[in-house]
C-alpha cells in the first residue's frame, strides 16, 4: 500500500473500511469473496482484498471497485508465517474490521492482528470447510483450527455443523452465515452444441463440477461409473475441475476404460449444466456446495451425498445417498435416467428450493450488520 493510499484511508473516518482476506482459491471461497467485495463496495464500504496474486488473476477483485493487495498466504495451515502476517498487518493498519475466509486466512489474520495491535481491530472469520485430514496432519490442523476460531470476535459457519464445531472449539460468538452462490452467467451454447463437443450422441450426460481433491470423493464416482458401463446406452460422465488427484484419477480411467472424461478447469459451467441429464456430487463433506446451488437454480436433477450442510441446503429437491456408497450413487443415477417424470419433478423443485435460500443481497446485509456491530456505525 503506497503512502498516498494510506493518507487517503486516514482521512476517511466516517467510511467503514473492511479488509477481506483469503488464501489460495480457484473456486467457492474466491467466488464468495468477490461477491462480498462487490456488494460491500456498492453499499459504500471501502474494501481491500488481501490474498495471493493468483486469486486476483482468477477473480479480478479490483474489478469490483475494491483495492487488491497481494499477500502470499501459505497453501497449507501452519502455526505461523511471519512474512504473510507482516504484509497483512500493514494492509490492515487502518481497517475498521478484518474478515478472513477459511482456516488458512484466519490463522494469518489472527497472527497479524493479535499481540501487535495497539487498538483492537475486530476479526470476523468465515469457516467454509470442515477439517477432514487424519493422522498427525489432521491433529495439527485441528489445533490450528481452534487457535483461529478463538482469535476471532465472530465466527460465521457456512453450515450448521461448522457453527457447532466453532462453539465446541471455544468461539466467543458463532453464527450461521450461509454463503450464497453468485448467479451463473447465461449459457453461451445450447444443449446440442455442448453434447457435440463430447460426441455424446444419444448417451445420457452426467456432470460433476469441483476440485479434484480428496474431499470430493471422485474415486467413488469412478466406482459408480464402472457400474454405469453396463447400462445401454452407457452414461458419459464429464468432470469439470482440476487438482492434485488428476493424474491418479486419469490413470484409473484409462486402466479400467471408464466412461469418464476429466475436463480440467472450465469457465462454461452454465453450458455444462444446460446439457446435463443429471448432476452428481459424491463429496465426503460439503457446506453449501456451489454446484449444488447452481444445479438446483438451473433445474437440473441432482444426486448428492447426505453430508454436512447438503441436506439442509437441498431439502426434498435432490436425491441424497450415503457417502462412500458407490452402489447407491450408481443406482440412484440409473433410476433417474430411466424415469423422466421424476427428473421433471426435481427440475421443477430445484428453483423453488433455491428461492428459499438467502441471496447475495441478504448475505451482504448480514455481513455488513456484523461489521457495523463490531466497528463504527
Amino acid at each position: 500500500m503506497d503512502t498516498t493510499t494510506e493518507s487517503r484511508e486516514r482521512t476517511e473516518p466516517a467510511r467503514l473500511r473492511a479488509v477481506l482476506v483469503l488464501a489460495t482459491s480457484t473456486g467457492g471461497i474466491g467466488a464468495h469473496v468477490r461477491s462480498l467485495a462487490a456488494g460491500l463496495v456498492g453499499r459504500g464500504v471501502a474494501v481491500t482484498v488481501c490474498g495471493p496474486a493468483s486469486t486476483e488473476e482468477h477473480f479480478d477483485f479490483a474489478g469490483t471497485g475494491a483495492r487488491f493487495r497481494a499477500v502470499e498466504i501459505p497453501a497449507a495451515p501452519r502455526p505461523s508465517d511471519r512474512g504473510a502476517a507482516r504484509e497483512l498487518r500493514t494492509a490492515c493498519a487502518h481497517a475498521h474490521v478484518v474478515h478472513a475466509h477459511g482456516l488458512r486466512a484466519g490463522l494469518v489474520a489472527g497472527n497479524a492482528l493479535g499481540r501487535h495491535r495497539v487498538r483492537r481491530t475486530p476479526l470476523v472469520l468465515t469457516l467454509h470447510n470442515a477439517v477432514l485430514a487424519g493422522g498427525a496432519k489432521g491433529a495439527l490442523t485441528r489445533v490450528l483450527e481452534g487457535r483461529a476460531v478463538r482469535a476471532a470476535d465472530v465466527v460465521l459457519g457456512a453450515s450448521a455443523d461448522l457453527v457447532d464445531r466453532a462453539r465446541q472449539l471455544g468461539a466467543r460468538d458463532a453464527r450461521l452465515g450461509p454463503v450464497s452462490a453468485p448467479p451463473l452467467p447465461p449459457a453461451s451454447r445450447d444443449r446440442v452444441a455442448v453434447r457435440d463437443e463430447f460426441a455424446a450422441g444419444d448417451r445420457p450426460l452426467v456432470v460433476a463440477v469441483g476440485r479434484l481433491a480428496e474431499q470430493k470423493a471422485y474415486p467413488v464416482l469412478l466406482d459408480a461409473a464402472r457400474e454405469w458401463g453396463e447400462v445401454r446406452p452407457a452414461p458419459l460422465v464429464v468432470v469439470a475441475g482440476d487438482g492434485p488427484l488428476r493424474e491418479t484419477l486419469q490413470e484409473r480411467i484409462d486402466a479400467e476404460s471408464l466412461p469418464v472424461r476429466l475436463l480440467g478447469h472450465r469457465s462454461d459451467v452454465a453450458d455444462l449444466l444446460g446439457a446435463a441429464d443429471v448432476v452428481v456430487l459424491p463429496s465426503r463433506w460439503e457446506a453449501r456446495a456451489l454446484v449444488a446451488q447452481e444445479a438446483l437454480r438451473s433445474g437440473v436433477p441432482l444426486v448428492a451425498t447426505a453430508v454436512g450442510g447438503v441436506p439442509e441446503l437441498v431439502g426434498e429437491a435432490a436425491v441424497l445417498v450415503p457417502y462412500g456408497d458407490a452402489e447407491a450413487l450408481a443406482g440412484s443415477v440409473t433410476a433417474l435416467l430411466a424415469d423422466p417424470d421424476r427428473r421433471s419433478e426435481l427440475a421443477a423443485a430445484g428453483p423453488l428450493q433455491a428461492a428459499t435460500w438467502p441471496g447475495e443481497r441478504e448475505t451482504i446485509a448480514q455481513v455488513l450488520s456484523i461489521y457495523e456491530e463490531l466497528g463504527p456505525v
